[in-house]
């Protein structure tokens, strides 16, 4: 009996080591995904950004704006020989009125196109591209700055008792310096985004991940806090980051069950 007891133990060891293994078998023999098929699903091809097209378009409609209305301000408000003409395209109405009448529908047209940059940058900053959200973070919001400080300077002189000339002119130089300041800024905007559909480049931590490798030299990049850049900075940088990140997992979970269910 003594010689039994320990064969019994021995038996029930590889027992259990056979339950084991057939529950692993079966967990190995569940349905795989091929390399190729996870890989295509999960790669994201490159996304261009249409806003330089909204800002090339709102650049021409401004640039339109400001030579009509000094037109209308030349010729209609200070009245050099074309009363007639200007009678029969405005009507009863004042010329100093039209203007101002089409600024505030142009400044309407610039909070669309502020709404709209937003939109499209929200869905960059999505994808990963973290720094060049960062970079035209402040770029894209000076368009409608510009003209909302323009609208109360035109207020402040529209309220202020002026003669009919003076008030003119001081409008239409309100107008070209909203010009001279937008122009610019959409300009800029529209080359920083052209650069950025040019290279097609991967999402910021790719783009990461290949540089912390290594540099040209063999040397390995330096990480850690920086005395350069603010700790603000890497906060919200760090903040991004995660964001993308928990975003980037939850959708490649979602793909993940999608392929296993498909197989």
């Amino acid at each position: 009996m003594d010689f039994q007891r320990p064969s019994a133990h021995v038996q029930a060891g590889p027992s259990v080591d056979m339950t084991q293994s057939t529950e692993e078998d079966t967990l190995v023999d569940g349905p795989l995904i091929a390399a190729d098929a996870l890989h295509s699903a999960i790669r994201r091809e490159f996304q261009t950004l249409p806003t330089h097209l909204h800002a090339a378009l709102l650049s021409l409609l401004h640039i339109v704006f400001v030579v009509l209305s000094i037109c209308v301000g030349v010729l209609c408000v200070l009245k050099f020989g074309q009363e007639e003409r200007c009678m029969h395209f405005l009507g009863n109405e004042p010329g100093s009125s039209i203007i101002v009448y089409a600024k505030a529908c142009l400044w309407l047209l610039v909070l669309a196109f502020s709404c709209c940059l937003q939109h499209h940058h929200n869905k960059v900053r999505g994808r990963g591209y973290l720094q060049f959200y960062r970079q035209t973070q402040q770029l894209k919001h000076l368009p409608f700055t510009i003209h909302s400080s323009g609208n109360v300077l035109m207020l402040i002189f529209l309220t202020v008792r002026l003669s009919q000339t003076v008030r003119t002119y001081m409008l239409l130089s309100i107008l070209g310096l909203e010009l001279l300041l937008t122009f610019p800024c959409l300009l800029y905007y529209s080359v920083k985004v052209m650069q950025f559909n040019s290279e097609r480049a991967a999402p910021d931590v790719n783009q990461e991940e290949l540089s912390h490798s290594y540099r040209v030299t063999g040397q390995p990049i330096e990480t850690g806090f920086r005395g350069a850049s603010t700790l603000e900075e890497v906060v919200e940088k760090q903040a991004d980051l995660i964001e993308y990140l928990k975003h980037h997992n939850s959708l490649l979970s979602k793909r993940l069950l999608n392929l296993t269910a498909q197989h």
